[in-house]
């Protein structure tokens, strides 16, 4: 099945370039089906890029899906037109009595700041709480599963000496997680932060449970199923040039950045990146939204009851 997305939204034409099936709302409005009702807050610099890897993911799957694109209310992004945010973004203010089957928050390029100091963590925190109420499943990505663990479990994060930058091999803790059907045993997925938890933080009694970590990247994804929400502190939703564009751009400014290992062929910069972990995203995303299918009121009011 499709993706539902708004007609004009730029992700659109990539995505049916793709191959992605992609759904207009007249088309979305003949099935006589509900679709999954999946909200995407997303805090990343470059929103467009963001969308499509998400909507990507969320569109491959046999299910009808319907996009919300949600942005906090009073934060203002610096790299993203203000026509474009007007457009296709709904800040958290107007979708906080609507109730949605899945919902994604992205990373932040914030996380060398206490939580406390980022400037929207008091509606961040209150979206949190609402997604216990108003969301059947949840999952978030990078700073944004960092920043979740904080609110819910109050486990603190550790600045790293330097950035944690590639494409490191994970171990899979758990092939008989449904989110994890259908995953080698190891596999790659692309790292890019400054910061990190750690296993032994992890509060006992809660029911947290490591289902991927990597050796030499540490804790990778962590499962919280009395939330129905998953931890993903790496980056497997990245196109294969994203880690590419960070790196040139950095360098470019001048700032201290490595070659990110296990990704340009024979660590050459000039050589086109290889991606290895794109199949494991996808089977990631179609596990998720399989068990949100599975498992969710099909009637959106009794969510969260």
């Amino acid at each position: 099945m499709p993706i539902k997305i708004p007609n004009d939204l730029p992700a659109r034409a990539q995505l049916e370039e793709e191959g992605v099936m992609v759904m207009a709302e007249d088309e979305a409005v003949r099935q006589d089906i509900r679709p999954l009702k999946v909200g995407l807050l997303n805090l990343m610099p470059n929103k467009q890029r963001t969308e499509t890897q998400f909507a990507r993911l969320c569109g491959a799957t046999p299910l009808q899906v319907e996009m919300t694109l949600v942005k906090m209310t009073h934060h203002t992004s610096k790299l993203t037109s203000s026509e474009h945010m007007l457009n296709f973004y709904r800040p958290f203010e107007e979708v906080r009595e609507e109730k949605f089957d899945g919902f994604i928050v992205t990373g932040a390029p914030v996380e060398l700041l206490d939580f406390e100091e980022v400037t929207y963590w008091p509606e961040l925190a209150e979206l949190f709480d609402w997604c216990d109420t108003h969301v059947h499943s949840a999952v978030h990505i990078c700073w944004g599963a960092q920043a979740a663990l904080h609110h819910y479990h109050g486990v603190p994060k550790y600045e790293l000496p330097q950035k944690r930058f590639g494409v490191y091999r994970h171990r899979n803790l758990n092939p008989a997680s449904p989110y994890l059907r259908g995953f080698s045993d190891d596999f790659s997925i692309p790292v890019s932060r400054w910061t990190e938890n750690r296993k032994q933080d992890l509060p006992a009694g809660r029911g947290l449970e490591v289902l991927m970590e990597s050796d030499e990247a540490g804790l990778c994804l962590v499962n919280d199923p009395a939330r129905r929400t998953l931890y993903m502190f790496n980056h497997i939703e990245y196109d294969s040039t994203t880690l590419a564009e960070e790196y040139h751009r950095d360098r470019e400014a001048g700032k201290p950045i490595h070659i990110p290992p296990n990704y340009f062929p024979e660590d050459n910069p000039s050589k086109t990146p290889e991606n290895r972990w794109r199949s494991h995203a996808h089977l990631l995303f179609g596990n998720w939204l399989n068990e949100v299918y599975q498992h969710t009121p099909y009637e959106l009011d009794r969510i969260g009851q």
